[in-house]
């Protein structure tokens, strides 16, 4: 079995499993396809009946083929009423799958590292959740409505051939092997062409969503040509393989329809020679017989087309799959200890005793980082670009864990803290904002539901942000659109600091909290911000040092570690790095 085999029969047994919960749905749906084979089975005998009623001009039995006509329609109707109830349950089974199959993928995504997201196009991972699954839905869809339905109509219609004449069922059974065949061959070559074409689409969302999230800047840098020449080489190669994988599903129909004329001549040939060979014996093969026969030899020759359709459909839809269950499958991050400590109401001390840490093995970034913050303490960490700033926030929140050494608040490792109660006890306000699309009033009560309408705005008003929310359309009613909307980056950045004013917990994060917001603003900001960090451990991550002068604790960091450490005016009479970097923004 070769390794695409493998992963093809690994991917259908976890659909399966899938499947399961809906057993009784399955069986249901199998056995009101059983009915609907049988009555449009049954349909042909009765034509058949009706066909050898009419003898000749003159020798038409009307009544009996009336009443044949009335056994026929209401069979039909019957037929349809079930069908349509076979259809709602497919249909049922199928969007519970893919409800339970979307919904597990992203409550894998919630527990996954922040190491995979960040090693991971956003894109490629959208595509993964939506369009993966819809072509799986598809394919699934394809399956339970037509798969069923053909085996049992084979199935059937091998049974009524052999029980009108089992010398030409014969004829039939010999020569069905073709399709098989002919169906092997197709779905061995399709699986990867389809595995291929789903990861190459992937590829292309992700290109997509990074150009679209990044417009401004490859229009500000003229890249329009080589953004088109990216996009052109990934269309091509989507289009190579889609090719190949449609040119091999598309062989399906016509091989298969080759084999069933092969059958269905082959049973009107040896059913014609019967006829004729019996005309006059005690027993003889009539017309009648021989319509039903070919009716049934053409009924039996077309599940054969869909199946292999289906068939076609269903590499798809697991080479789809395959991606989904590659993401579930991904492994979650390092659950909370059982008896880790829930956090509440921390003082503010923290402790960082010989951390080390690295995104890449081979590229060590923090070594043995030491510091110890008191509760109420103003922590400023300068540096230059890629030192280990916004790391070092990464580790406090615990977005990363340490690879030696421990990060501790109020003397407990966090690694023994749940994650939920220590981010809990943080308010973050970064450089980049994150607004969801909704109301300006859900986006500022995201840390606190239950805040009142009177708090709200004594935080908007603190963080200077009451006065432009009023001057919205709808006021705090506002609905604002996904990352903000129209909303300058300024009136963004407020939002995201009145979001922390509001529910103030215990320890602070300011990385660049200010970068977005204009001089004038910005003094009105940073009293608002005396006041809230006023007994409250802050970390403040800053670029301009005019904004860190009164910080309790200045935190100098280069390649990992803190090469300085102490207030402002000692450190500017060392005369070392940090006054080198405090001189090079004043020198003008």
């Amino acid at each position: 079995m070769s390794k695409a085999q493998k992963a093809e029969k690994g991917t259908l047994k976890k659909v399966l499993n899938y499947i399961k919960p809906y057993w009784a749905l399955v069986a249901l749906s199998i056995l009101l396809s059983a009915a609907v084979v049988g009555l449009t089975l049954y349909v042909p005998v009765l034509i058949g009946r009706a066909i050898d009623r009419i003898i000749g001009p003159g020798q038409v039995d009307f009544a009996a083929v009336m009443a044949l006509l009335v056994r026929i329609g209401i069979i039909v109707a019957a037929t349809a009423g079930i069908q349509w109830l076979v259809n709602s349950i497919n249909n049922k089974i199928t969007y519970q799958v893919v409800r339970d199959v979307r919904d597990q993928a992203f409550r894998r995504l919630q527990i996954l590292p922040l190491s995979y997201i960040d090693a991971h196009p956003v894109g490629g991972i959208v595509s993964q959740v939506i369009a993966d699954v819809d072509q799986f839905t598809d394919g699934l869809l394809l399956g339970f409505t037509q798969l069923f339905t053909g085996v049992v109509t084979i199935l059937g219609t091998l049974g009524f051939m052999l029980s009108i004449r089992p010398g030409i069922a014969a004829v039939v059974v010999v020569l069905t092997p073709l399709s098989f065949v002919v169906a092997r061959f197709i779905a061995t070559h399709t699986y990867s062409f389809f595995r291929q074409q789903s990861e190459t689409r992937g590829e292309q969302t992700a290109f997509i969503d990074e150009m679209l999230g990044n417009q401004k800047v490859v229009k500000a840098f003229g890249q329009e040509a080589k953004s088109v020449e990216q996009f052109d080489e990934i269309n091509e190669r989507l289009e190579k393989c889609s090719l190949k994988s449609i040119f091999y599903s598309s062989l399906t129909n016509p091989c298969t329809r080759f084999v069933n004329n092969v059958v269905y001549a082959a049973v009107a040939l040896a059913g014609a020679l019967v006829c004729v060979a019996s005309a006059g014996t005690a027993a003889p093969f009539t017309v009648g017989s021989l319509s039903a026969l070919l009716s049934y030899a053409n009924q039996y020759t077309k599940p054969f087309n869909e199946i292999s359709g289906v068939v076609t459909e269903l590499q798809n839809a697991l080479a789809c799959a395959s991606r989904v269950f590659r993401l579930i499958a991904e492994t979650p991050q390092v659950p909370d200890d059982q008896d880790a400590r829930v956090l509440s109401n921390a003082a503010g001390q923290v402790d960082i005793d010989g951390a080390a840490f690295a995104y890449s093995p081979d590229k060590p970034l923090i070594e043995n980082l030491n510091l110890h913050v008191k509760p109420g303490q103003c922590i400023a960490i300068v540096g230059p670009t890629g030192c280990g700033k916004t790391t070092l926030i990464n580790l406090l929140m615990r977005f990363y864990d340490v690879d030696a050494g421990a990060v501790s608040v109020e003397g407990t490792d966090i690694r023994h803290i749940t994650r939920r109660s220590l981010r809990a006890n943080y308010g973050m306000v970064l450089q980049e904002t994150w607004l969801k699309a909704g109301t300006v009033r859900e986006n500022l009560i995201l840390g606190k539901p239950d805040a009142t309408d009177g708090e709200m705005i004594a935080a908007c008003k603190a963080a200077h942000a009451h006065s432009f929310i009023k001057r919205l359309p709808d006021g705090y009613d506002t609905v604002i659109g996904e990352d903000g909307g129209q909303l300058s980056q300024g009136q963004k950045q407020l939002l995201c600091i009145a979001r922390i004013m509001l529910c103030l917990p215990p320890m602070l994060i300011l990385d660049e909290a200010t970068s977005s917001i204009d001089t004038r603003t910005e003094i009105r900001i940073q009293k608002a911000f005396d006041t809230m960090m006023r007994g409250r451990t802050t970390f403040i991550v800053a670029h301009r040092l005019s904004t860190i002068r009164e910080a309790d604790v200045i935190l100098v960091m280069r390649d990992g570690r803190i090469v300085e450490q102490g207030d402002h005016e000692t450190l500017l009479q060392k005369n070392g790095f940090y006054a080198r970097l405090y001189n090079s923004q004043f020198a003008a």
